[in-house]
């Protein structure tokens, strides 16, 4: 399997109900679950991306641009941007989409990178 292949099969979806236990103050998805929500979907894509343990070593540019109310469905979309030798990038978005009305758009995005280790928690490659 060619890399651009091996990174188009790591990409995952996962969608998720936004209800009142995971809001704020103002009735929107809070932004630690929305992280703790998107570091969960970029380590599957990577872990299948790798077929290796991986840990997350950083986040970076996570953008809020969109509140996303209580009530509302979100899918959050991971996707492999980029491959080095022992460390690779994930780009995150999350979609909102209403429940009963067909609207989505995106409402937050971010890069996620991850270190794949070996049972002694060294780097290795992740090829």
């Amino acid at each position: 399997m060619t890399l651009v292949e091996r990174m188009e099969s790591s990409k995952t979806s996962i969608f998720k109900a936004v209800f009142p236990n995971t809001t704020n103050h103002y009735d929107t998805l809070f932004g630690g679950t929305a992280l703790k929500y998107m570091d969960e979907v970029a380590f599957i894509s990577a872990t299948r991306f790798t077929r290796k343990r991986v840990v997350t070593i950083s986040s970076d540019k996570v953008n809020f641009s969109k509140p996303i109310p209580a009530g509302t469905i979100i899918e959050l979309i991971a996707k492999v941007t980029k491959v080095g030798t022992t460390s690779l990038e994930v780009q995150v978005d999350i979609f909102l989409e209403e429940m009963y009305v067909n609207i989505r758009e995106k409402a937050i995005s971010g890069i996620f990178t991850f270190v794949a280790i070996d049972e002694n928690r060294n780097a290795v490659s992740v090829l």
